[in-house]
């Protein structure tokens, strides 16, 4: 387990009430940062995760928020300068996977959603936050996109086409920013073991764990180290990549 200082920083973690968005709120958490925890819709797993956090010693704050809604993205990010004065961090973790279909089957209601959630959510959360980071000359991004986001998954065209934009948004914003000492980087895990992927089709499930040479689905705890690494002053030369972590199936 990597082992970090995070003492006094000032994470947003979109989608942080469950999975693999809960794991890495806890682990920034415990290596000393504050932590806004957001939701939409799980209020309630939303608070237990605060409550979990200052039970670490460590300030927490709920924004309940929709991220593919600019004026929720500007609240959420208001209420964490008034409540902590800074931003140090930004997790765009909040996604959805939406219907698992052939392209033909897909409507177009779906396919908005799922761009608008994965894809537009990251726009707004970063450009919202930029502005503040620019200003104390620092900042950590980490954008969650996918390993489907390089190689595609059959039957999940909408969820790979915001993945894909993710990694393409991240690079472009890195060299954006680098000036002003702003790293922006993303991650790129595999079938990870979450409440989604008990929502998800059974055969859907077994054919992406075919894919991994490890044999296994991701825990959210490890994707969590690496955005953990990340965020830290170990990775201060890393900055517009895009990382897998997805037990060997990544071929780019």
């Amino acid at each position: 387990m990597i082992k970090v200082d995070l003492s006094g920083k000032v994470a947003i973690v979109t989608g942080s009430s469950r999975g693999i968005g809960r794991a890495i709120a806890l682990a920034l958490a415990k290596d000393g940062a504050n932590i806004v925890v957001n939701a939409l819709s799980n209020i309630t797993k939303a608070r237990e995760v605060a409550k979990e956090i200052e039970c670490m010693g460590r300030e927490a704050l709920v924004v309940v928020a929709d991220v593919s809604k600019k004026e929720h993205v500007e609240s959420m990010v208001e209420q964490t300068l008034k409540r902590f004065g800074k931003i140090d961090i930004l997790v765009n973790n909040a996604g959805v996977v939406g219907p698992t279909v052939p392209i033909h089957e897909l409507s177009e209601e779906d396919w908005e959603r799922i761009i608008s959630i994965d894809l537009k959510g990251t726009f707004l959360c970063c450009r919202a936050v930029i502005p503040h980071m620019i200003r104390q000359r620092s900042g950590k991004i980490v954008n969650i996109s996918s390993i489907a986001g390089k190689e595609g998954n059959a039957n999940m065209t909408a969820y790979c086409a915001a993945k894909a934009g993710i990694i393409g948004l991240t690079k472009a914003l890195a060299e954006e920013v680098a000036k002003y000492g702003i790293r922006v980087n993303c991650v790129c895990p595999a079938l990870i073991e979450t409440e989604l992927v008990e929502r998800m089709d059974k055969k859907q499930v077994e054919y992406l764990k075919g894919k991994i040479p490890l044999g296994r689905l991701g825990k959210p705890e490890e994707v969590a180290e690496l955005v953990k690494f990340l965020v830290s002053d170990a990775s201060d030369f890393i900055t517009g990549q895009a990382i897998n972590i997805d037990g060997g199936r990544g071929k780019y």
